[in-house]
């Protein structure tokens, strides 16, 4: 779309990542007019830094294991090696697929202005870009985030790595030491660890992916045990010196590990410095913009979505806000989206994916009384069993009333947390879920199966 003389739109949207990017498709078809502002590429970090090239990277990582392991199939094959740059190319044709199909969309919308370039907030409804002011009638913050570090630990792109540089590494290295047991960090570790590399994960919290249920994390922690992934819980990083081979890490204790790149995997950091929030009155904590349950920001007619926000850092959930938002703006009064909805999926091998409450956080809410749990083992499961993973669906219930967590570990099970959602955001009560008919030999039966055991009725399964 041309850009009309006054350059003033219904929505100005600083960020075109998941969030920004999907406000603007939601407004242009409520027949808002848009002006979209990116400095980088359209897509934002999931499809170039995050989402879409880890999971490439993990599909061919699993590859390697496939053929790694084949014989155990009745399939001969030899794992001759890695070539990173048919990796890197492989995983760069997806992101280029999906870009353009991306830039296609806002492109041959009449009622998108992409304007390229660093955006700024220089009014509560102005944003300046390359001396160029865009005036909306609403401003929605979708700035996204950055690889985060740690204080004293300088990253230098070569032996000291965040993840931005780890998925255009150019070579399979022989060791590493990954910083932060967190989703990222155990998602490189596996990738790693399947091309052949020795890895160690280090975390100061006391297991691997906290965020999860304590289950999960146990399950996880064993199976990385079996793949011989080294990990330390529990144990803060020190400080880290550069050798000759590599890196020298120092833990908590004294301890120390060599290896020749520290991957810095501690999280992801709200983009906000220098954009001009807190000067137009936005309210910020430790760079996070705060906003009410409807995303808006106490500025009127500012709202923001995606990183920014405080919660999980889910591409996901971005896209669903600015969706969310776009209505809202158009005045029809979405429904608030419930967090603890939004599904969260850890792509390692085993996966882990869950919804809804923790058994922990559900005895905290509802009281230790009042919450039923169940734990389905995929060893009853025919699908895992001809996929040899292990695993399970544990569900989380109040007595008398309906699932309020579902979490599982195994090869797969993201795939199965569609269903899951759909169970905790409609209420369902265990007995409602067992009267569904899964296909089989499937893993969805597993989920079945462990409702049915919740019900009171289990079959392939002890109560």
């Amino acid at each position: 779309m041309s850009e009309p003389n006054d350059a003033t739109f219904d929505i100005v949207i600083l960020g075109g990542g998941s969030g920004g990017y999907a406000a603007a498709l939601r407004a242009a078809q409520l027949d808002l007019s848009v002006a979209l502002v990116e400095k980088g590429k359209l897509g934002g970090t999931c499809l170039h830094n995050g989402c879409i090239p880890t999971k490439a990277l993990l599909h061919a990582a699993e590859i390697a294991d496939q053929t790694r392991e084949s014989e155990q199939f009745g399939v001969k094959a030899e794992l001759v090696g890695v070539d990173m740059a048919g990796v890197n190319s492989y995983k760069d044709g997806v992101i280029s697929r999906l870009y353009k199909g991306l830039q296609g969309l806002v492109g041959s919308s009449k009622n998108i202005t992409f304007v390229a370039g660093a955006g700024k907030l220089v009014a509560p409804n102005v944003v300046e870009v390359d001396g160029k002011r865009y005036t909306g009638r609403n401003v929605v913050l979708a700035s996204g985030s950055y690889a985060k570090s740690l204080p004293g630990l300088e990253v230098d792109g070569e032996k000291i790595i965040t993840s931005d540089h780890a998925l255009n590494l150019d070579r399979v290295p022989s060791s590493a030491i990954v910083l932060g047991g967190g989703v990222i960090g155990v998602e490189f570790a596996s990738v790693w660890k399947s091309f052949g590399v020795d890895v160690t994960i280090i975390e100061a919290l006391p297991r691997l992916v906290a965020a999860e249920d304590e289950e999960s994390s146990k399950a996880l922690e064993r199976a990385f045990r079996k793949r011989k992934i080294n990990f330390k819980v529990g144990k803060p990083f020190e400080k880290v010196e550069k050798t000759d081979k590599g890196v020298k890490v120092t833990i908590a204790g004294g301890e120390t590990i060599e290896a020749e790149l520290l991957l810095v995997a501690v999280g992801r950091g709200p983009n906000t410095a220098d954009l001009g929030y807190e000067e137009q009155g936005v309210k910020t904590d430790r760079g996070y913009v705060l906003t009410d349950e409807r995303l808006r920001t106490g500025v009127p007619n500012v709202y923001a979505v995606g990183d920014i926000v405080p919660g999980l850092q889910l591409a996901h959930r971005g896209f669903q806000q600015g969706i969310f938002v776009a209505e809202e703006i158009a005045g029809q009064n979405p429904a608030v989206i419930d967090e603890a909805g939004i599904p969260r999926v850890t792509y390692c091998d085993p996966e882990l994916a869950s919804v809804g409450l923790t058994e922990a956080k559900a005895k905290e809410q509802y009281g230790a009384d009042k919450v039923k749990t169940y734990n389905y083992n995929l060893g009853g499961n025919g699908k895992s069993q001809i996929l040899k993973t292990a695993g399970f669906v544990k569900l989380v219930r109040v007595e008398d009333g309906p699932v309020v967590g579902v979490h599982m570990v195994g090869a797969r099970v993201g795939e199965l947390v569609g269903e899951a959602q759909l169970i905790y955001n409609w209420e369902a009560y265990p007995a409602e879920v067992a009267q569904l008919v899964h296909a089989h030999p499937t893993q969805g039966e597993a989920l079945g199966e462990a409702h049915l055991a919740l019900a009171g009725k289990p079959l392939h399964a002890h109560a």
